[in-house]
């Protein structure tokens, strides 16, 4: 009989170690798709600055920033369910990226089309200290929610 209960018990135990470790990973996952995002979004300025003068071109670029802003949107609704700690930390990451990179993208719109295969060096980098502070942010959340451990203030 207390074999039958020693097995039934390690089972058990077993059952929620398996849970446990797939749910952590199912969210780190989840997490780094939003950074992904977040990463994409970062990129525009550079791909809008090497945009082709073509109306398919211009096209393509917006829906791509269309794009990922339903992403991020979905990211954002699927965070608010799985880790609202983590969730806060991205709507903050979100907004100042879309701050910070949305004007970088309305800069390079105005900048005149490169033609020459030269011209597609940038010697300007565009400021990330925002996005970067708010992403080392979210980060150290994202990894105290995996942890189990307390969330680090902003």
């Amino acid at each position: 009989m207390l074999a039958i209960l020693g097995g039934a018990i390690t089972a058990l135990l077993t059952y929620g170690l398996n849970r446990r470790a797939a749910r952590r990973e199912r969210r780190a996952l989840a997490f780094g798709e939003a950074l992904s995002v977040i990463e994409d979004y970062a990129e525009m300025p550079y791909r809008i600055r090497r945009r082709p003068g073509t109306l398919e071109g211009r096209h393509e670029l917006t829906e791509e920033v269309s794009r990922i802003y339903s992403r991020l949107a979905f990211h954002q609704a699927l965070l608010d369910i799985e880790a609202p700690k983590v969730a806060a930390a991205y709507r903050l990451l979100a907004h100042e990226a879309k701050i910070q990179v949305g004007g970088q993208m309305k800069t390079a719109w105005q900048k005149p089309v490169r033609v020459e295969d030269a011209e597609m060096n940038l010697e300007e980098h565009y400021d990330r200290a925002r996005v970067d502070r708010a992403r080392d942010h979210c980060v150290a959340t994202m990894r105290a929610v995996l942890r189990h451990r307390r969330v680090p203030r902003p």
